[in-house]
């Protein structure tokens, strides 16, 4: 038996104050917060969302399978370096502006890692193809590239509005495979000797 149609579009008005909430206030806004929102009550939040944490999965699912298929897309391209930049600018900057998103990059718990681990392959191979032509170095790995991303918008947070970008722009361009020069010896990526 298919749910009623009203129970189908209460779960959806759910989800899309949920989606709003959870950007604007991040992940501690509070069901019955929610539920009020979406003008409905808080026991229909718990018939489709028995918890917190069930309604910010789903959220975080959904937001998840758009960017594994925004990554999985630019896989392909012809400029794997630019893909790889393209993708991580775009992923920081989304995050940025969305205290779920940032929640989810930032936090690695059960729920998170569930939603993530498509997202997380696709990057991976984003990487891997960029680590490849020599785009972006060598000692990134995609953990790494996870714990960077979380601290650069860590430090997007903190920084005041006029500097907005800054950090991402930083961890970005430490990311960028260094271009040996007059001084730099082979691994050597701080020019001294």
């Amino acid at each position: 038996m298919s749910p009623r149609a009203d129970a189908v579009r209460n779960r959806e008005r759910v989800l899309a104050v949920a989606r709003q909430a959870f950007a604007a206030d991040g992940p501690a806004v509070s069901l019955d917060d929610i539920a009020r929102r979406a003008g409905v009550g808080a026991g229909t939040v718990h018939r489709h969302f028995p918890s917190k944490a069930d309604l910010f999965a789903a959220v975080i699912a959904e937001r998840m399978q758009q960017l594994t298929a925004e990554a999985e897309r630019l896989a392909g391209a012809a400029d794997p370096g630019a893909a790889f930049f393209t993708f991580f600018h775009r992923l920081a900057g989304q995050a940025r502006e969305n205290l779920a998103l940032t929640a989810a990059v930032a936090v690695s718990d059960d729920i998170v890692r569930d939603a993530a681990a498509p997202l997380e392959h696709a990057l991976a191979a984003l990487l891997d193809r960029a680590q490849r032509t020599g785009a972006v170095r060598p000692d990134v790995t995609a953990s790494a590239l996870h714990a960077l991303m979380a601290g650069a918008l860590l430090m997007e947070q903190r920084l005041d509005p006029a500097s907005r970008g800054m950090g991402l722009r930083v961890v970005a361009d430490g990311l960028r495979a260094p271009v040996p020069g007059p001084g730099i010896r082979d691994g050597d990526g701080d020019g001294t000797r």
